[in-house]
C-alpha cells in the first residue's frame, strides 16, 4: 500500500519533471561544448536536432509548473512525444546521410527550411546557424557517431514518456 501511494505521489511532482528538464538541458550544455570548446561546428541535421531537444525541454514546462492537474502532464506526456519522435526522426536521416555511401541517395540543405514566422538561425546565431557537414564524422564514441548517439537518447526520451503514462494508466487508472 505504502508503494502505491508513494508511485502514484511521485508522477504527480515535480521532481520528475525536473529531473527530465535538466538532463535535456545538459543535453545543450554539452553541444555547446562540443561546438565552442572543442571546435565542432553544428550541420543543419544538428541544428534540427538541437532544436527538437530545445522543443522537449518546453514540454516538459506545463507539467513542471502544474504537476498534480491531469491536463498539464497530459500536455507534456503528449508533446514530449512528438518532440521526441521528431528528433528520433532527424537523427536517423543524419546517421544515413553519414552512413550511406551514395551521395546521390540523400543530401544536407545548404540552408535551414524554417517558416517565415520562425528564424532562430537569424535571431541566436551562435545556438542555431549551421556551419558544418552533415556527412563529416568528426567525433566517435564506443563506434557510435554524435547522431547515433542522439538516437538513442531521443529514443530512451521516447521510451520514458510512452512507459511512464502507460504504466500509470494501467497501474493506478489515471496519467
Amino acid at each position: 500500500m505504502q508503494t502505491t501511494i508513494l508511485n502514484q505521489a511521485f508522477s504527480n511532482q515535480r521532481l520528475p519533471w525536473l529531473l527530465v528538464a535538466s538532463s535535456i538541458f545538459f543535453l545543450e550544455i554539452a553541444a555547446l561544448v562540443f561546438q565552442y570548446g572543442l571546435g565542432y561546428e553544428p550541420c543543419i541535421k544538428c541544428i534540427y536536432q538541437r532544436l527538437a531537444l530545445w522543443a522537449l525541454l518546453l514540454s516538459c514546462l506545463p507539467a513542471l509548473i502544474a504537476p498534480k492537474l491531469m491536463l498539464t502532464r497530459l500536455i507534456s506526456y503528449c508533446s514530449a512525444i512528438f518532440f521526441a519522435s521528431w528528433g528520433y526522426k532527424i537523427a536517423a536521416e543524419h546517421v544515413n546521410l553519414q552512413t550511406n555511401p551514395d551521395p546521390f541517395a540523400a543530401s544536407c540543405e545548404l540552408y535551414p527550411r524554417f517558416p517565415e514566422w520562425f528564424a532562430p538561425d537569424v535571431w541566436l546565431p551562435n545556438l542555431f546557424e549551421p556551419r558544418g557537414d552533415c556527412a563529416a564524422i568528426e567525433w566517435e564514441l564506443f563506434g557510435l557517431s554524435m547522431p547515433m548517439w542522439m538516437q538513442v537518447i531521443f529514443a530512451l526520451y521516447l521510451v520514458t514518456f510512452v512507459a511512464v503514462p502507460a504504466y500509470h494508466l494501467i497501474r493506478f487508472k489515471q496519467i
